[in-house]
Order: C-alpha cells, then sequence, then structure tokens
C-alpha cells in the first residue's frame, strides 16, 4: 500500500496522507513520497493541490519518534520543492509536530471541528525548527504559547488566530477544500502563481525554513547535473564514470 496517495481531477490535485492505522505519521518513506508528489504537482497540469490525511481520527501524528525522518523539509511545499501553485490543507483529529509546518505552510485551511493542533517537541526533548515560522503567520505571542507549552488548540482556536480558514463539521473538511479549489483552479494560472510569489517574498523565513530552502536548491541542482545523470548511466552500463562537473 502505497504510504501517499496522489489523485488528480478536473485540474485538482489530491495527495492523501495514507498511513491512518499509524495516525499517518512521517517516515522516510512517506517523506521520500510526498517529495515525489510535490514534483509531480508541479510538473503536471493541475492547477490546486490539496494535502489531507486518511481517516477523521489525523491529519497526522507527526515525526515517527522510533525512527525520526530528519529531512522532513524536503516533503514541504514551499521549503523541500518550490511550489508557485495554491496549496490547501484540509485537516481533522490530530495535527501534531511536523503537521503544524505543513499547516502554516498551506496557502489555505480548512478544518474538521474535532481537529486539536499541537506542537509537543519542547516536552520531548527534539526540535527541528521549521515551525519558528508560524510566528509569521499568526500572532507572535500565540505561537510562543504553542511552541513553548506543547499545549493543544482546538479548531475554533484556530480560526480565531488565522491559522485556519473554515471549521467544519467532521467530515465534511475535504469537500469543503475542494469547493475552494474548484474555485481557485478557474482563475488565471499565472495570476495565482505571482500572487502566491510575492506573497511569499511578503512573509518572513525563519533560519532553519531558508535553511532548508537553501539545501533543497543545492540538492535539486545536484540532482538535475550531468555528473549525476552520468553516474547513475555507468552505474548501470558498470563501467567506470567520466564526470565533467557539469
Amino acid at each position: 500500500m502505497s504510504e501517499i496517495i496522489y489523485e488528480s481531477r478536473d485540474g485538482i490535485a489530491e495527495i492523501t496522507l495514507n498511513r491512518p492505522e499509524k495516525y499517518n505519521t512521517f517516515t522516510h518513506e512517506v517523506i521520500d513520497q510526498l517529495h515525489a508528489a510535490w514534483l509531480r504537482f508541479n510538473a503536471g497540469d493541475d492547477r490546486v493541490a490539496i494535502l489531507t490525511g486518511a481517516g477523521d481520527k489525523a491529519f497526522t501524528a507527526g515525526a515517527n519518534l522510533k525512527d525520526i525522518p530528519h529531512d522532513l523539509f524536503r516533503a514541504i511545499p514551499g521549503i523541500g520543492v518550490s511550489v508557485h501553485k495554491p496549496v490547501i490543507a484540509a485537516v481533522a483529529g490530530l495535527v501534531v509536530g511536523g503537521g503544524v509546518v505543513f499547516l502554516q505552510m498551506a496557502d489555505l485551511a480548512v478544518a474538521a471541528d474535532n481537529t486539536r493542533i499541537s506542537y509537543p517537541e519542547a516536552r520531548v526533548g527534539f526540535a527541528g525548527g521549521l515551525v519558528a515560522s508560524l510566528a509569521a503567520r499568526i500572532p507572535h505571542k500565540v505561537a510562543m504559547e504553542l511552541l513553548l507549552t506543547g499545549d493543544a488548540i482546538d479548531a475554533q482556536r484556530a480560526y480565531e488566530i488565522g491559522l485556519v480558514n473554515r471549521v467544519v463539521p467532521v467530515g465534511q473538511q475535504l469537500e469543503v477544500a475542494r469547493e475552494l479549489a474548484r474555485k481557485i483552479a478557474a482563475n488565471a494560472p499565472r495570476v495565482l502563481a505571482l500572487l502566491k510569489n510575492f506573497v511569499g517574498e511578503v512573509i518572513p523565513k525563519g533560519p532553519t525554513e531558508a535553511a532548508g530552502i537553501a539545501r533543497a536548491r543545492i540538492l535539486d541542482d545536484i540532482n538535475a547535473s550531468a555528473d549525476f545523470a552520468e553516474g547513475i548511466n555507468a552505474f548501470h552500463a558498470k563501467r567506470a564514470p567520466v564526470f565533467t562537473g557539469g
């Protein structure tokens, strides 16, 4: 079973975290498959993406603490992959740890009324730092309370502070996100991309977010290089590679 499901219809991509029995936690495989999904979204004809989680118990419970994927940045649109099309998050149940980062990086968000948002890294003694940019998206002291106490907030509070656009009965979050996506997909793609990019330049970036973007660009350059292609071809041909620095 794929850990990430990618479905495309009517110009809208639906990207689903598909580990409901594990509360859609992040694993190394999830990170790899999400990274690939954003690349597919970029390269395809879909105009809007909806990111959601299978089931209504959790959008995601965050990282698998038994084997933490420290390269989470690779899976985040706008950080690991430069995404210039709108992204809508449709969440329900638990939104924990790295899930908060996906929520903050989405352009719009719809939350079921059973949503509980928390960032407990201070309680477990681990931090990735990507969440620091939350303070650029919601009021500073609200962000600090969420991060420093590890306490959860509900969907209504998330709406009040501007972290989500809609609060709906559980089970309706995906359909409401689809309604928003259809409205956006009917608009001019170049204007959507321009507005998203301009807004991205306005919003301050935390140090870890900026570092993640820089790392992703370096990795993209390497993976698109002639030397990378030569190395792979030489491996399959069982010959010595001839690198040119290109």
